[in-house]
């Protein structure tokens, strides 16, 4: 009894299936890779060699419509073998039963049918990605499609850079929303303003439905330094409530007890028939809250002002060339190389090296490496950090700053400020974003 197998696989849709998939010792494998030329190959050899059983994984392997799958099928049973399909649990057992098969299983015809039809959009998708042209549907607010691609529209580009723009500056996402409807009077929701902030789109790069992300096709309406600020602020709001991330006091959300991990609220005060409001840290809810009192607001904001300018410096040095300058060195290594490899492409292919397709999916596997990577380096901290922190040293720099302003850049240094109730006092840890923890203070 002689066994063969026939595996079709289109390089746009799928890799090269794995050749241990039949469950039984199979004679030969016949296997085609975006063309059916293998398909001719087996057919010859069944007018030459005694073949009993050909399996394949389903029959819309067997050709390119349903017309060819029957007329493949047909010249099979014509040489007497038995076609057993896995996935669509189909055997046919001679040229008598066929057509009674085929009459009984009506709805699999049918179903082969959608699943081409299916097949032939997945592949002009397939083929629009390897192109780079972007994915189907309108042009994202603030691109137009132009020659395959998305170009900036002048007229809408200007209202997305003010968003990001106000996001930058507040750290608040429904601010910015909106200051969108109050200056230029566009009304988005605050989940589409939180869409356009993470949308690899208006970092001049393309998401296909695949989730697959394409760097550099476009003009990009937010530079990767602001891109990687933005992820900066969203991956800190992000475990904050909603109230507290786009609270106007530059400690709310950072503030929490050592000892149980109640969050401190800041409270708002204010004397009967007096102007003057005050300031308090409280515990929000906290067992010991007897004993554990207000502090003045001012007060720890003076002591963190000045934690922060003694022990940045020194968390800051502690971010050795061995670990965190060696990552981003190596990171930056790679996307050098990959884009040097992108740039020899169109060489290759002039010289014969690669043809045309290949050319297409080795650019656009290089463009998916090259965002990967893109991303890594984004999520790391600033690269510009040993340069800021002179300014960021100083006292004054602090107490310069507007309260929003203040709140933007402690929550870029800042991860939490742990309290810790001493008989002469309070006292505070710093722990920075980038992991270093700073000195208890009194």
């Amino acid at each position: 009894m002689r066994i063969v197998a026939y595996v079709y696989s289109d390089r746009l849709l799928e890799p090269a299936p794995d050749p241990q998939i039949w469950g039984v010792e199979v004679d030969q494998v016949y296997v085609d890779l975006g063309e059916r030329s293998a398909l001719g190959q087996l057919l010859e050899h069944c007018q030459n060699q005694s073949i009993d059983y050909c399996l394949v994984r389903n029959l819309n392997e067997l050709g390119q419509s349903t017309a060819e799958v029957s007329q493949t099928l047909t010249q099979l049973e014509n040489y007497g073998i038995t076609v057993i399909a896995l996935e669509q649990d189909y055997q046919n057992h001679g040229k008598a039963e066929m057509a009674i098969a085929r009459q009984q299983w009506s709805e699999l015809w049918a179903n082969l049918e959608q699943e081409q039809r299916k097949d032939s959009l997945r592949r002009g998708h397939a083929r629009n990605r390897l192109a780079l042209a972007p994915p189907p549907g309108k042009a994202p607010y603030g691109y137009r499609r132009s020659s395959g691609h998305y170009v900036v529209d002048r007229a809408t580009a200007p209202v997305v850079k003010a968003f990001f723009e106000k996001f930058i500056l507040s750290g608040c996402l429904r601010s910015s929303v909106r200051y969108l409807e109050q200056t230029y009077g566009k009304k988005i929701a605050v989940a589409t303003g939180r869409r356009w902030l993470s949308h690899p789109v208006y970092r001049g790069d393309l998401l296909y439905q695949n989730q697959t992300v394409i760097a550099d096709t476009h003009a990009p309406l937010l530079s990767r330094t602001e891109a990687a600020q933005i992820d900066r602020l969203l991956r800190r709001n992000a475990p904050l409530p909603r109230r507290t991330a786009s609270a106007p006091r530059s400690l709310a959300g950072l503030v929490s007890c050592g000892r149980c991990q109640t969050p401190w609220v800041v409270a708002h005060v204010t004397s009967r028939h007096q102007s003057k409001a005050y300031l308090y840290l409280r515990p929000r809810h906290c067992p010991e809250q007897p004993q554990c009192q207000a502090i003045a607001y001012g007060q720890l904001l003076e002591q963190v002002i000045k934690q922060i300018c003694q022990q940045l410096p020194l968390a800051v040095a502690q971010l050795s060339p061995s670990s965190l300058g060696t990552e981003y060195q190596h990171l930056q290594q790679a996307i050098v190389e990959k884009q040097s490899l992108l740039e020899q492409l169109p060489t290759w292919e002039q010289r014969g090296v690669l043809d045309s397709h290949t050319h297409q999916l080795r650019r656009y596997q290089l463009k998916q490496d090259l965002a990967q990577l893109q991303q890594q380096l984004d999520q790391m901290p600033p690269d510009e950090l040993q340069r800021i922190i002179p300014a960021v040293s100083l006292p004054q720099f602090w107490r310069d700053l507007s309260e929003t302003e203040r709140r933007f850049y402690f929550r870029e240094f800042i991860r939490s400020i742990q309290l810790e109730r001493k008989p002469q006092g309070w006292d505070f840890c710093l722990t920075f974003v980038f992991g270093a923890k700073g000195n208890p203070a009194t």
